[in-house]
């Protein structure tokens, strides 16, 4: 019992930030905090948290540690709701967010079957680019593609991701295959632009994170419409493997520079809070987690 009250002690604090709003949460004093993660760290034999008096910051054992933990409760959780509640039915309304583009290839499609299965729910699906406010905009479950390690939201990885840059064949035999990052230079880079400004390109060299400004003679706010200019050999583009894994099984794009790929744009399930979520809102992420994880599912989608 130790253990656990120490684990999800630890979530909290990693969740809201500081010690302090962990114990306000809990209705205990900060000190009775610290000692819980005192104790979990000692028991480990690692550092999980460098604290001072502002603010948490988890090292890397704690953000690999954190993962685990969020899956563990998260699983007990459903353990226990699937006991406690087996003659109960998911009903009521749930909103859902997503990005645009996912949303249109991998929530949409899904929602049909996720209905019928729990013919007691209602739903809206908001798709937009921009990051929600789950509180305010009283959204239940936000799909989020980012890097959440260093993040105080409370989120369940849904499926693995990763950026990489492709380029049509057609482009490859007239330009070139770039060899390293400064030969990008050289090409017609395809980028993306948010409310009047261009987003850099980030990759990993030399064991850290490098974000690049391209060039190129077409920008977009629309990543379908760089995709398209991609497929028909217009220039280079970075996109998620989630948008262009077909596109590479059928050779129709290739990937360059994937020595340098960037890591961490994982696709997530994200929550206002962790506890006591609604069976409706544990029953979509468990149909989003179930359908994203069938071995032939990135293959098969369009």
């Amino acid at each position: 019992m130790d253990q656990f009250k120490q684990i999800s002690t630890f979530v909290e604090v990693a969740a809201r930030g500081s010690l302090s709003a962990a114990a306000r949460a809990e209705g205990i004093a900060p000190a009775m905090i610290g000692r819980r993660l005192d104790a979990l760290e000692a028991r480990l034999g690692v550092k999980l948290l460098r604290r001072t008096t502002r603010k948490i910051v988890l090292t890397n054992e704690g953000t690999a540690f954190l993962e685990n933990c969020q899956r563990i409760l998260a699983d007990l959780e459903n353990a226990e709701s699937s006991v406690s509640e087996r003659s109960a039915k998911a009903s009521g309304h749930l909103t859902i967010s997503a990005p645009a583009g996912f949303g249109r290839q991998h929530v949409a499609p899904l929602m049909p079957s996720f209905l019928s299965d729990h013919r007691e729910v209602t739903l809206t699906l908001n798709l937009n680019d921009r990051v929600v406010d789950l509180i305010g905009e009283g959204i239940d479950v936000a799909i989020r593609i980012a890097d959440l390690t260093d993040s105080s939201l409370i989120g369940l990885k849904l499926a693995d991701n990763k950026r990489v840059v492709v380029a049509a064949p057609s482009y490859i035999k007239r330009y070139g295959m770039p060899a390293s990052l400064d030969d990008l230079a050289k090409h017609n880079c395809l980028a993306i632009s948010s409310e009047g400004s261009q987003r850099g390109w980030t990759f990993r060299q030399n064991g850290r994170n490098v974000t690049l400004k391209v060039t190129g003679n077409m920008v977009c706010n629309d990543g379908a419409v760089l995709h398209d200019w991609a497929l028909s050999g217009k220039g280079l583009a970075w996109r998620s493997m989630w948008e262009v894994g077909n596109e590479i099984e059928s050779r129709k794009l290739v990937t360059v520079l994937d020595e340098f790929a960037s890591p961490g744009n994982d696709i997530y399930a994200v929550f206002a809070q962790r506890r006591h979520l609604p069976l409706r809102v544990r029953a979509f992420v468990d149909f989003l987690r179930r359908a994203y994880a069938q071995p032939d599912y990135w293959h098969k989608s369009a």
